[in-house]
Order: structure tokens, then sequence, then C-alpha cells
């Protein structure tokens, strides 16, 4: 029981951790989609929506080559810091972001083409600077895709199974998150356990959901006849 506390409390640690990284992150990839009409803004955009296609095993398996000891960016990381990303909570960080990328990029990217280049103009020519004019303009009409792929991106980490196994192993108290709690009670035939856990999953990603179709459909203009 202890070690599925411990694994409720990692899994909400790294899904608000993921959260707020991928909010940073979407915001100048989605206003760059947004907004640019260039052949790289559509590679760039595959890039990002691949997660959706790929299979997480796949997807785990070319992080843990380049997040493991003798891969570019881990051999990096063991050099500055004497420990490795791969079986750690640093490495569960960025497999879990560069799963939920395009969660938390296309809402932002929605929100900033209803946003348009014409409201920006307008603040251009009243004096506002580019950053100012994203700052006072873009983004608070932005608001509500942020809330959206806040929330997607945070739903989204909680049922992350396959690449968080594979980069993050199966340590209690430091990479095993819910889902792969669950994968264990269920190979030691622990149903009730597996249950327990598998319901409060359920009941939270249709409360998130819930929210969201509400959140959106309170957001859609009303046709008046």
């Amino acid at each position: 029981m202890s070690d599925d506390w411990a694994a409720v409390e990692t899994t909400a640690l790294l899904a608000i951790t993921t959260v707020l990284i991928l909010m940073l992150i979407a915001t100048p990839l989605a206003w760059f989609l947004a907004t640019s009409r260039s052949r790289f803004a559509r590679l760039l955009e595959t890039v990002v929506t691949l997660p959706l296609v790929l299979p997480p095993t796949v997807l785990g398996f070319y992080l843990l080559v380049l997040l493991g000891p003798a891969g570019i960016v881990g051999s990096w990381w063991v050099a500055l810091t004497g420990e490795t990303l791969t079986f750690s909570f640093t490495g569960l960080v960025i497999a879990s972001c560069v799963h939920s990328l395009p969660f938390a990029v296309q809402p932002v990217k929605d929100a900033f083409s209803f946003v348009g280049t014409e409201r920006m103009e307008a603040a251009a020519t009243l004096g506002a600077a580019p950053l100012d004019a994203f700052a006072t303009v873009a983004l608070p009409l932005a608001v509500r895709g942020y809330i959206t792929a806040a929330v997607l991106t945070f739903a989204h980490t909680l049922g992350e199974f396959g690449v968080l196994l594979m980069v993050g192993g199966n340590i209690p108290g430091k990479t095993q998150v819910l889902s792969v709690a669950i994968y264990n009670h269920v190979e030691s035939f622990n149903y009730a356990a597996a249950e327990r856990l598998s319901i409060g999953l359920v009941l939270i990603a249709f409360l998130i959901l819930l929210f969201v179709n509400f959140f959106n459909a309170r957001a859609r203009p009303q046709i008046v006849s």
C-alpha cells in the first residue's frame, strides 16, 4: 500500500512538472506554427504531432537510446552530474514532455490561430512592440487554449505507460508511476489493488474530460436564429 501511495505522489508530481514545462515550450512553438506559412513550419508540426501516432514502445526505445549513458544527451548528462538520465525522475520528465508535447501544442496553436495576425497588426499600429502586443493581446485571448492544453497534458501524463516504463523503469518511490503500479498488481494477480488504482484513474480521467467538454461548449459562440 505504501508503494501505491508513492506511485500516486510520483505520478502527480510528474504530471504537474510536465504541464509547467510544456506550457513554456508550447508557447513559442504554437505561435510559430499558427502564424508561419513556411514549409519548415509544416515539417515542424509533423514532428511535434509524431508522438500521437508512434507506438509508445518505439518512442520509448529511441528516448532510451538518446538518454542512456552512451547516448548523445545521456552521456553529456553523466559527465555534467555524474548520474544517469535513464531510471531517474529527470528522465521520466523528459520522456513525459516528449510524449505529451502534441497535447500541449495543438490547443494553444488553435487558440493563437483564432487570435490571428490582424489584432497584432492593429496593436503595432498603436505603437505596441511585438513582445508587448503578444503579452497584452495574444496571450489573454489564448487563455482558453492554455487551460485546455494544461488539462489534457495533465490527463495524458497520468495514463502514460510504455514510454515511462522503458525510460524510467519500475523503481518504487522514484520512477514507479500509477500505470506501472497497476501493471505490477496484475502480474502478481493482486486484482483488488489493481482495481482500486484503475478506478481512481478512470474517475480522474472522466472528470477531466467532462471539464474540458463543458469548458469548450461554453467557449463556443451562440448562434441566434
